[in-house]
């Protein structure tokens, strides 16, 4: 499967929070994907007992190169409100890479809890 079909695949098998775990913990690897699950393996121990075997009921059996999703992640962990610097540790990039990531974004809203609205108010 080609990376953006996986991509999107993922994510909907997933949820975005499901989908962010799976590519933090196991992203740029490849993972096999069973059947049946135990639950030492990798893939449950990323996301947790109910969304792996989700996982298995819709992809199972294949491998799978678990993306980086570096856009995807950059841009759920910015929503969340997690300053450049934090993004950039978690990603494994530097603070420029993540502020590079976000200036692609046309319709990026403000961050959460920064104070900034997108429509200010006149004091005249």
């Amino acid at each position: 499967m080609e990376e953006g079909r996986l991509l999107t695949h993922l994510h909907a098998v997933l949820g975005e929070v499901g989908f962010v775990h799976f590519c933090q913990a196991l992203g740029g690897t490849r993972v096999y994907v069973p059947y049946k699950l135990r639950d030492e393996n990798e893939i449950v121990k990323a996301i947790g007992r109910e969304l792996a075997d989700k996982l298995a009921r819709a992809m199972a059996p294949c491998h799978i190169r678990v993306p980086l999703a570096r856009r995807e992640r950059a841009l759920h962990f910015y929503m969340q409100g997690l300053s450049n610097a934090q993004i950039a540790r978690k990603l494994g990039i530097t603070e420029t890479g993540v502020e590079k990531l976000l200036r692609r974004e046309p319709d990026l809203p403000p961050k959460p809890g920064s104070g900034k609205s997108p429509v200010q108010l006149s004091l005249l």
